[in-house]
């Protein structure tokens, strides 16, 4: 018994226009799907900024309850990880793992002493790294005012 020619044709594989149908129908799924994900993940960093501001700003407040005040501007940050030369009670380190950058992988702007609620200004720049902007531009965390 022989097979039809059409059956062994058939056998092999797939026709090129049968994957070119494919590959356009993916392509259509991901250009509606993608930019959904992608803002998702943009806001996503935004309250994980947040969240580590807060996390930050509880290590500041148990470094000033053990020394009496936030470290200076010039310590910035690092006197959460490491004694400062000129700090006498300083029980560190006050963070369990290194000092976080941002999400958009910045460091963290801090500066003290500041005229606002905290006493202190600890935020992240936002997604273009720069001051001002606004949406995921903007900065977030407590700012000098």
């Amino acid at each position: 018994m022989k097979l039809s020619s059409f059956a062994t044709r058939r056998s092999r594989g797939f026709t090129l226009i049968e994957l070119l149908v494919v590959l356009v129908i993916l392509g259509m799924l991901a250009g509606l799907v993608g930019p959904r994900l992608f803002s998702n993940v943009d806001k996503s960093k935004v309250k994980t900024a947040d969240t580590q501001v807060k996390m930050l700003r509880g290590s500041l407040q148990t470094y000033r309850l053990d020394v009496g005040s936030y470290p200076n501007t010039e310590q910035g940050l690092a006197a959460l990880m490491h004694k400062p030369a000129d700090v006498a009670n300083w029980q560190g380190p006050y963070l369990e793992d290194e000092l976080p950058k941002d999400p958009w992988n910045n460091p963290y702007v801090y500066k003290s002493p500041v005229d606002n609620l905290q006493g202190f200004a600890l935020y992240s720049q936002g997604a273009d790294g720069k001051p001002g902007g606004e949406g995921l531009d903007a900065e977030v965390g407590y700012l000098e005012k």
